[in-house]
């Protein structure tokens, strides 16, 4: 009987060893991000025509300030009106990066290959955000030779007020576009693929009247077409972001793909709910892209005010989420533009606090834009003293892959005052980032480091009081890998 009650007890310490091993402690997951606009030089390069080094001290500058307010991505422009950021067979260097349009920086670099390892270095996804049908915007300087505009006429049409558009209908619009995402996606490292809430353009772009594609549409009704113009237009946008997630996933299935749309998709849903008619206005069903699952993270604009009654911040976001009938992630994009200071940053904190209320399973966010956090100290000071105080992962993506890396073998050795943590992956290729787990006193804390990572030294004891000044030993360590969708692996608790 003792033997009995022996073995029994054996197997249950195993399996509370166990679930202390595989339960330990856990970083938070929250989806922090900040846009980085490139069109008419709104964020990034400061003005056309920098040198290479001021263009990359500018982005480093960016890129530090966002992993030291504890941000895990970026989304950066880095196609404003059918151009390149990046060494392209397709479209030419863009004119915001040297004044002139198809000149490449000189002395020579790719800013989206620096920029991709300047964030996967700081441990943050970096998220390509390209504009599928803008062809030449008003800030974008002469309408060079080697612009869409002349090299492809029949495929844009030109807007009152100065811009020139793709047709979205044209079979030529949607091959080009396709053409420049999958290149992208072959050729860089890249974490997400990103559009934003322009498709058919704007009403007052075009002086308030409708598009011009009256050509195609009577194209479209002589082979036979019986869609209304609405849903036909409707239609051939849906084709294509369909067609574009599944190009993406084709390519690399780990890529994620989103879209930032208006954040109304039609005044009544809710019904409390005023404002513009994306819908009928920008011919984009926004709500069926989210319905039938063709992205991986939507993230509506909703620049409005919780208080603000007809377009109210909360009431959109939990309108959104009752859409969001295939469980993708639903982080929303904030007007962190509104400024600094107590109100200001109490606002933006609040919409924060109220997506992960909505979302806990997901929570995450995007702050319009980078401009405001480097502007208002008062508002990055506010968030790293309240919800960004700890680290976060991106929230995992189970429908893209639920396989975890193997756990890393960890060791240490003693440093005098300080632990020399070191580990090693069993696949380094399976890791996108390392977390360490030390637990002082009763408490754990948590630090992630990027894959190329494989040590890290930390002090014996902290001040667990500043008021008291008592101080707390260092008790366990322990060291997980994460995937490129999120998935953590397991970790030896190892008690010190």
């Amino acid at each position: 009987m003792f033997k009995k009650l022996l073995l029994l007890f054996l197997v249950c310490a195993a399996v509370q060893l166990k679930a202390q091993i595989n339960n330990g402690p856990k970083i938070q997951r929250e989806f922090r991000a900040a846009w980085v606009a490139s069109v008419a030089n709104i964020n990034w390069p400061s003005k056309p025509g920098l040198t290479t080094q001021q263009q990359q001290d500018e982005a480093i500058a960016l890129l530090d300030m966002l992993q030291k307010n504890n941000f895990n991505a970026v989304i950066f422009q880095i196609r404003p009106q059918a151009d390149a950021f990046y060494k392209s067979d397709l479209e030419p260097w863009s004119y915001y990066l040297t004044g002139v349009q198809g000149q490449a920086p000189n002395p020579y670099y790719d800013p989206l290959e620096f920029w991709v390892k300047a964030a996967h270095e700081r441990g943050m996804e970096l998220h390509v955000w390209l504009n599928p049908y803008r062809a030449h915007h008003t800030a974008g300087g002469p309408v060079s030779e080697l612009s869409v505009v002349k090299k492809h006429p029949d495929l844009v049409v030109k807007l009152k007020q100065g811009y020139w558009w793709f047709d979205p209908s044209k079979k030529g619009t949607q091959d080009l576009a396709s053409s420049v995402v999958k290149d992208i996606v072959k050729r860089y490292d890249i974490d997400g693929v990103h559009f934003d809430d322009y498709f058919y353009p704007y009403a007052e772009y075009n002086g308030g009247e409708d598009f011009p594609d009256a050509e195609s549409y009577a194209a479209y009704q002589k082979s036979g077409g019986k869609l209304d113009r609405g849903d036909w237009r409707r239609d051939q946008v849906n084709k294509f972001v369909k067609r574009i997630y599944k190009e993406i996933k084709g390519e690399k299935k780990f890529v994620k793909f989103g879209i930032s749309p208006f954040g109304i998709w039609r005044p009544g849903y809710p019904e409390s709910i005023r404002g513009m008619d994306q819908y009928d206005k920008l011919y984009a069903d926004a709500k069926l892209w989210l319905n039938e699952g063709w992205i991986d993270y939507f993230m509506p604009q909703l620049y409005w005010q919780i208080n603000n009654i007809p377009l109210s911040f909360p009431v959109l976001l939990a309108w959104w989420e009752s859409e969001n009938t295939k469980g993708r992630h639903l982080w929303p994009g904030l007007n962190s533009g509104i400024g600094g200071g107590e109100k200001n940053s109490d606002e933006i904190i609040n919409q924060i606090m109220i997506a992960r209320g909505i979302l806990p399973k997901s929570p995450g966010v995007a702050h319009w834009s980078i401009g405001a956090l480097t502007k208002h100290e008062s508002l990055r000071n506010d968030l790293l003293a309240g919800p960004y105080k700890e680290e976060a992962l991106v929230p995992e993506s189970p429908w893209l892959d639920k396989k975890a890396p193997q756990a890393p073998t960890a060791a240490h050795e003693d440093r005098g005052n300080d632990l020399y943590i070191k580990w090693t992956a069993k696949n380094e290729k399976d890791v996108f980032k390392y977390v360490v787990y030390t637990q002082y006193g009763d408490k754990w804390t948590c630090r992630t480091l990027n894959a190329r990572s494989s040590f890290f030294q930390v002090p014996k004891q902290v001040e667990a009081n500043p008021k008291t000044k008592a101080l707390a030993k260092l008790k366990a360590i322990k060291v997980t890998a994460v995937s490129r969708t999120g998935n953590e692996s397991d970790g030896e608790i190892i008690t010190l």
